[in-house]
């Protein structure tokens, strides 16, 4: 793919993930739990993985990091999804050449609780009270569900998205 096209592609990509971010960062959570939501924007990170590589993915979800702070004006939400993004990154890089496409969702699945555990992880280094390690397994059981659902929704995007391909 030619580097013009690339860059294109991954802007687009960019964009179209920090919008899901944006809107889903104004919905109601999906439980009355603080810290529990869907993730939809990590649909795309993990397409984009697929489609064009882990360094590529990796761009797209910083700059999605990033921009989507500056956009929501709070930095304890790059802090949060910094940490909670580079876990579930190094997660998806560590495992998606293990699964097929097909069982998708468990890679997703997988990075949902890093991505959990890395926010839980941030929240204790910032409120310095381990105590809010108790939260864990109700943000484990949160990452496995949201996980499965991003996942079996990347999963029928790349399935169109291949459809698509000249």
């Amino acid at each position: 793919m030619p580097k013009t096209r690339k860059l294109a592609l991954m802007a687009l990509l960019t964009a179209i993930a920090l919008t899901i971010f944006m809107i889903e960062s104004q919905l109601p959570p999906p439980a009355p739990i603080p810290g529990v939501k869907l993730g939809l924007a990590n649909i795309i990170t993990l397409v984009t993985m697929l489609l064009l590589g882990r360094k590529e993915a990796g761009a797209v979800l910083a700059v999605r990091v990033i921009m989507g702070a500056m956009f929501s004006g709070s930095m304890a939400s790059l802090l949060y999804s910094a940490a909670g993004g580079a876990l579930a990154y190094l997660v998806m890089c560590l495992t998606v050449k293990l699964f097929s496409e097909k069982q998708l969702w468990i890679v997703s699945a997988l990075a949902g609780i890093a991505h959990n555990a890395g926010q839980l992880l941030s929240c204790v280094l910032i409120v310095q009270t381990p105590g809010v390690l108790a939260y864990g397994p109700i943000l484990a059981a949160s990452g496995v569900i949201s996980g499965c659902f991003t996942g079996f929704a990347a999963m029928y995007l790349l399935r169109a998205l291949k459809k698509l391909r000249p």
